[in-house]
């Protein structure tokens, strides 16, 4: 059975789909892989691989914006980057030194997407293996997201009572590779975690009593 697609493109089989699915499927999985290495921190229940990518796509867009690069490009590179780790699970800096094989992500990529349409396969083999190997701006802003995100999370987590997270902060930094990131890695430092919602709510606390005080005067 073949669907129909847009005029230009190629048709899509039915086991093609079927390839997709399973791909979808396959990255729920990381959902529940958490990153391990937030272990050696002392931290008992850290995010996920998903909701780190999630962050790291966010962050990527910022850079690529403030850069005047390709936004789309950067964000997809940080949407697919730790897709493998749905294979491999996430393997702190400690396991690694002990894997007698290490299997490229972008080839990784290509076996979760066996039987998908060949072009998306492509796409996103592509995606990652530049990720890996960033020779575009896309690709290294990316990968600055990736570890800006690492940097955020470190320092969330030092601010919540886990001070040995503090080891992680400065590595983060020091692995930003543009000057953007850096700039807005500095800054991440200065600004406090929780003073987003801290403000807001001192804020919006202040607006309700002045609110209570205009209606007392006006009954």
């Amino acid at each position: 059975m073949t669907n129909q697609t847009a005029a230009g493109s190629e048709p899509t089989e039915s086991h093609e789909l079927e390839g997709l699915s399973s791909f979808i499927y396959e990255l729920g999985h990381l959902k529940r892989s958490v990153r391990t290495g937030w272990w050696l921190a002392g931290i008992d229940n850290p995010e996920t691989v998903a909701e780190h990518s999630f962050r790291t796509a966010a962050i990527a867009y910022l850079l690529a914006a403030l850069e005047g690069a390709d936004t789309g490009k950067t964000v997809l590179h940080a949407v697919f980057h730790d897709i493998a780790e749905a294979r491999t699970g996430d393997i702190p800096s400690v396991g690694k030194a002990y894997l007698k094989e290490n299997e490229a992500p972008g080839s990784i990529a290509r076996h979760q997407l066996e039987g998908s349409p060949k072009r998306i396969a492509d796409d996103i083999v592509a995606l990652v293996d530049t990720f890996e190997n960033p020779q575009t701006i896309e690709a290294q802003l990316a990968r600055d997201a990736d570890k800006l995100e690492c940097l955020a999370q470190a320092l969330e987590y030092k601010a919540h009572g886990h001070p040995r997270a503090d080891e992680w902060v400065q590595g983060s930094i020091d692995s930003v590779g543009t000057s953007t990131g850096r700039a807005l890695a500095e800054t991440m430092k200065r600004v406090e975690p929780d003073g987003w919602w801290k403000k807001f709510v001192s804020s919006y606390r202040g607006k309700a009593v002045l609110r209570d005080v205009t209606t007392l005067e006006r009954t």
